[in-house]
């Protein structure tokens, strides 16, 4: 429906062949009357569209408009381009596509926005979610975050969407691996997990880095020579040379890996291999290999990609890719460290429970 304005101004311009000549300062009036109305209209049109253009242009789709083809990456004074700031990986797109969407890799940018009006997030909630933390009121909810743009049904690309079959040896592997610390759960803190112990936070912090639900925030800086990566959980920095020498030797295994990286063209491509037979990304041996991509898209997005390969757990390599944007803010200081209370407690607990199942054997053994 027509707003009035408009309407008046549409009945002036039926009579404008017949009046142009005789201009008096009440049509000049009308007619820039009539010319507000129909720029206020072109407006609220290309509002959407250009909306659609952005979410788009950063989603590994083609670029709709000339300011995105025509952006040009700062440089550093090697000619490289600058990745530097304070960037957030928050997303609003689960690892995984949600099995009901078959083939599909993109939402159409109405649907995504109707989808979030009415389910919220989208994304992965990033493990259990402890009853006492009120998440909303310490700014830890998931829809707290700022997401950039990406109109993707999953972080993994490509027609599946998913993390491909394993193989029956990782399957029993793992599940040895499973029973093993369940059997000694309370033994020491060997057997509790690194996320448990602050070591490496679950299978997030990466390589790759995928979302977690909060503190997604990571600093990058860039020096001739390095790169260095801090995640503000676990506030880990990996410090990734770019001179191109080669991985450290195989005997030689680190909790993150050994990250090493060059330069194709201008992207920064990271490859990490030397991983522990603890870190076990979703299940993977010692033999993960993951190979990362940061490409600065626009002035306020950085394409992450990664490629994961273990040929001792999956039948083939799989990848992703999301779009990270500015964070909010600093970056804070995550306490959690190794040796922590809770950890402490846990152990303690079970030591007092096993004296006190000791103390009932003596008193029954006395009566």
């Amino acid at each position: 429906m027509r707003s009035k304005c408009c309407q008046s101004s549409f009945v002036r311009l039926a009579w404008l062949p017949t009046i142009f000549w005789s201009i008096t300062t009440w049509e000049i009036m009308m007619r820039q009357f009539f010319l507000t109305c129909v720029g206020l209209v072109l407006l609220v049109l290309a509002a959407p569209l250009a909306t659609v253009a952005q979410v788009y242009s950063t989603s590994a789709k083609p670029a709709a408009n000339n300011e995105t083809k025509t952006w040009t990456a700062p440089r550093k004074a090697d000619g490289h381009p600058d990745l530097e700031g304070i960037w957030s990986n928050a997303s609003n797109t689960p690892l995984e596509r949600p099995k009901e969407l078959g083939t599909k890799e993109f939402y159409m940018a109405d649907e995504y926005a109707a989808l979030v009006a009415k389910r919220g997030f989208l994304g992965d909630r990033g493990g259990p979610q402890e009853v006492h933390y009120d998440f909303v009121q310490y700014g830890m909810d998931a829809m707290q975050s700022k997401f950039a743009p990406n109109l993707r049904t999953s972080l993994i690309i490509g027609p599946e969407g998913r993390i491909p079959r394993m193989l029956p040896e990782a399957v029993k592997r793992n599940a040895e691996r499973t029973a093993t610390a369940k059997a000694h759960e309370f033994e020491g803190p060997e057997y509790r997990s690194l996320t448990e112990r602050c070591i490496v936070y679950g299978e997030l912090e990466g390589p790759p880095m995928l979302p977690p639900m909060y503190n997604n925030n990571m600093l990058i800086v860039q020096n001739p020579g390095y790169v260095a990566i801090l995640n503000e959980m676990y506030h880990d920095t990996r410090i990734i040379p770019t001179d191109g020498r080669p991985h450290l030797e195989q005997n030689i295994r680190q909790w993150r890996g050994d990250s090493i990286s060059r330069w194709e063209g201008d992207t920064l491509v990271v490859d990490t291999t030397n991983f522990t037979d603890k870190t076990h990304f979703r299940g993977s041996s010692e033999n993960l290999h993951v190979v990362e991509r940061f490409s600065r898209t626009s002035k306020e997005t950085i394409l992450y990609q990664f490629t994961v390969e273990d040929p001792a757990t999956w039948a083939k390599p799989w990848s992703g890719e999301l779009v990270m944007g500015p964070a909010v803010g600093a970056i804070y200081e995550f306490a959690c460290n190794e040796g922590n209370y809770g950890l402490a407690d846990i152990l303690s607990g079970a030591r007092a429970e096993e004296n006190r199942s000791a103390d009932e054997v003596t008193k029954n053994r006395r009566r």
